[in-house]
């Protein structure tokens, strides 16, 4: 333990089990010596083991929907009660979507199904900094992380509205990061993951093929759930001051690979 987050307090969202990001997250922040408040919608929180991690973490935990602004009122209103004063960092890592629970392709998507999907993935971001502008919860040099997809720049079979979703997630990044930055030097930043093997990532159709696919085209490799979480404390921490309003790029290299040469072989075997 380094203590690279010693003093700090925070609010982390959607950690479900064990192999959630956000899991992760909190075990690596509470190493680091940062006191922080667990939060999920009571649905997910049923489904999930947080409790666990609330007792090794020694972290309370607020039930709240991000979808819900009463909710994320007396989240943020509570966090700062239970932590002592405002805050330092905060982790969104919320999605949802039902059109792809329910197997529907791209062109039959359910469109309330899709609003929603924009709202408990993408909006809630905004509603989530929106309150924390409000209720003035941030210090200066605060970090707001939300974890993002390159599904948000590329079109992914069966990734269908959350595609969009994550588009907007990264533009409200920006654009909320540019507000904050001047309003009290908070930092706003998505990171870009691989595919990682989460509850949520493994339920999307065809999710094994892509991973190993992802595997071999990037020079390093799928970027594991537990260096995900050193990049966010990394964020969290003040060793990155001025970096805001990015999308940050955590895939091993996928995103800017045309070709490996494990997928030449891969094809030039499959045509012999």
């Amino acid at each position: 333990m380094s203590n690279l987050l010693a003093g700090k307090v925070g609010i982390i969202s959607g950690a479900l089990n064990e192999e959630s990001i956000a899991w992760k997250v909190a075990l690596k922040a509470h190493a680091e010596g940062a006191r922080f408040v667990l939060t999920n919608a009571p649905l997910a929180m049923r489904m999930g083991e947080i409790n666990k991690l609330s007792e090794q973490c020694n972290a309370p935990i607020i039930p709240a929907d991000a979808t819900s602004m009463e909710d994320l009122e007396k989240l943020f209103s509570g966090a700062q009660e239970h932590l002592g004063g405002k805050l330092d960092f905060v982790l969104h890592s919320i999605g949802m979507s039902a059109n792809i629970r329910k197997g529907k392709h791209y062109g039959e998507l359910n469109y309330e199904w899709y609003q929603k999907t924009l709202d408990v993935s993408a909006l809630s971001f905004h509603k989530m900094l929106a309150v924390a502008e409000k209720q003035d919860a941030f210090n200066e040099w605060g970090s707001a992380v939300a974890l993002s997809y390159i599904a948000a720049q590329r079109a992914f079979l069966d990734y269908t509205d959350m595609s969009q979703a994550k588009a907007m997630l990264e533009s409200i990044a920006r654009s909320y990061g540019q507000r904050l930055g001047k309003l009290k030097k908070v930092r706003v930043n998505t990171i870009s993951q691989s595919p990682t093997k989460t509850t949520a990532g493994t339920g999307i159709s065809g999710f094994d093929a892509f991973y190993e696919y992802a595997n071999r085209l990037s020079p390093l490799g799928n970027a594991p759930a537990e260096a995900c979480a050193d990049y966010c404390i990394s964020l969290f921490s003040d060793l990155t001051r001025y970096v805001t309003m990015q999308n940050l790029m955590h895939d091993g290299g996928f995103s800017t690979t045309g070709i490996s040469e494990e997928i030449v072989e891969l094809i030039t075997n499959a045509k012999q």
